[in-house]
């Protein structure tokens, strides 16, 4: 199939534009030369066109993937290690291009999102290039007479499916471990957002051989389905909503296919009465993502706010949020961006109206977005906040993904942690206090997988990151979170008396 040439819509300078989908080293259309069409939510135009992939398209990437894994897998780790290294001087020699790219497609803003998250992928293959050598097995004791060791093997091609909300990050948060450990790949885009993932996988694909890495752009019933369900996908390493999770988890089931799940989230922050303080206050406008449109799973949505101090740290609160500006993404002056799409927009909008309509609640700041003038040309909402008693109402327990922020009043410590804790989702959580020893015994009583005490930034490479109870299995960002999640170990025994 020939190379596509994408359809020039009205993209913005300096920005990558698509060459097709990348399979087998060649960048193709989709087999029914079906496209999609890609829109920049920040004004709600068309930017691009990619392939629209189905089934067949799938069949085609996982063969290229199977081709290329016998000598792939051979290659010395510390070679493949170095190849990651290149990949990543050369992500980072086009960071502003990635970055525009991102904040183009996904809404989020330049300065405060876009920029980071292009620099942050970047450091993530740099990161998993020097655990190369890591790849290592033990050896067991048995006897002068007995050679037994492990050693760990890649588990063969590898499906992946990544969301929109920080698509180059999450998905070099699959490419480079899986790769690495000497797996290869075939890779779901988002549909809303699968440009600069394209241009991620454009630089992978001059370092590494056809097949190694292959990414597909289609829906995700029709294509992330087919992946998903393919004989020959040897694990599933998928992020998104935990309600799609589900789907992923019961088709591994029916092979016994390893799976990895980073899901939603609804995540606690318990403020103590210490730390009515502008640095708890900004770390909250951090936690929640604010800046990101709270389009994130580890969003600080539901705040336990002491009594002592709710309504003067809600003042404080107010004053620097309502103080950010939203605006084009592409802008340096704007701090929040749009909401990805219009589904996404109207379903935080309902969410906004139901707090509005809750007698018991009350709107602190924000509320519903203009219908006119410049906010109106685009999907932004404005960063919302609403104070109740209750842990027990929708916005309190359901991701919103949206900026929509709940304050709960609490006054026995052991009530806001059980409420922290009383969520079917287990992903993130944030504490403030001055008391350190208060707030580790709240973090570690706090039934999430991934904990900040006095500080709400996001994840480091490193860091074992992943979630409890419905918010998913396995962990990323890390060394174990490489070997338990893209290798598998293999026990071997001599008998040296023979």
């Amino acid at each position: 199939m020939d190379t596509v040439t994408p359809t020039k819509l009205s993209p913005a300078s300096g920005t990558y534009q698509p060459k097709g989908q990348l399979i087998g080293g060649k960048w193709i259309g989709s087999v029914s030369g079906k496209v999609i069409t890609i829109e920049n939510p920040g004004k709600k135009t068309s930017i691009a066109q990619v392939p629209h992939a189905g089934a067949a398209d799938v069949e085609l990437a996982v063969t290229a993937a199977e081709n290329a894994f016998p000598s792939w897998k051979n290659v010395v780790p510390r070679e493949r290690g170095k190849l990651l290294l290149k990949i990543a001087e050369a992500m980072e020699a086009r960071v502003e291009e990635m970055a525009r790219t991102i904040a183009m497609e996904t809404g989020n803003a330049l300065r405060t999102q876009a920029r980071g998250e292009a620099k942050l992928a970047a450091d993530i293959f740099r990161y998993f290039g020097g655990l190369a050598s890591e790849l290592k097995g033990e050896t067991v004791p048995l006897g002068e007479s007995v050679l037994s060791y492990t050693r760990r093997e890649p588990l063969g091609i590898v499906g992946a499916i990544i969301p929109w909300n920080a698509p180059v990050m999450l998905g070099a948060l699959k490419i480079a471990p899986a790769l690495c450990a000497g797996n290869v790949l075939v890779m779901k885009a988002a549909e809303d957002a699968p440009l600069a993932v394209l241009m991620m996988a454009d630089i992978t694909n001059e370092f590494v051989p056809p097949g190694v890495l292959n990414v597909i752009t289609g829906y995700g019933e029709e294509c992330g389905g087919a992946l998903a369900n393919h004989p020959k996908i040897r694990k599933l390493s998928f992020t998104g909503s935990t309600e799609v999770g589900k789907v992923i988890m019961r088709a591994a089931a029916e092979r016994i296919v390893p799976v990895s799940l980073e899901l939603g989230g609804k995540s606690p922050s318990i403020v103590y009465p210490d730390a009515d303080e502008d640095w708890a206050v900004d770390g909250i406008i951090n936690a929640m993502r604010f800046t990101r449109q709270s389009q994130s799973c580890t969003a600080g949505s539901r705040m336990f706010l002491h009594e002592d101090i709710f309504d003067s740290f809600l003042a404080k609160l107010e004053k620097k949020v309502t103080a950010l500006k939203i605006g084009d993404p592409l802008d340096e002056a704007s701090d929040i961006g749009s909401i990805i799409n219009n589904k996404q927009y109207t379903k935080v909008c309902k969410y906004v109206q139901d707090g509005l309509d809750r007698s018991d609640a009350k709107l602190v700041f924000g509320g519903l977005p203009p219908k006119t003038g410049p906010l109106s040309e685009g999907y932004f909402t404005m960063p919302t906040v609403f104070a109740d008693r209750s842990n027990d109402w929708r916005l309190a327990r359901e991701e919103i993904f949206g900026p929509v922020l709940v304050a709960i009043r609490w006054s026995d410590e052991a009530d806001a942690i059980r409420m922290a804790n009383e969520s079917h989702y287990g992903l993130a959580a944030y504490v403030w206090t001055h008391n350190i020893g208060k707030g580790l015994r709240a973090a570690h009583a706090i039934e999430s997988g991934w904990v900040q005490v006095n500080q709400g930034g996001g994840q480091t490479p490193g860091m074992s990151y992943g979630g409890y109870k419905q918010s998913g299995l396995g962990r990323e960002f890390s060394l174990e979170g490489m070997l338990d999640s893209f290798t598998q170990r293999k026990s071997v025994t001599v008998n040296l008396a023979v």
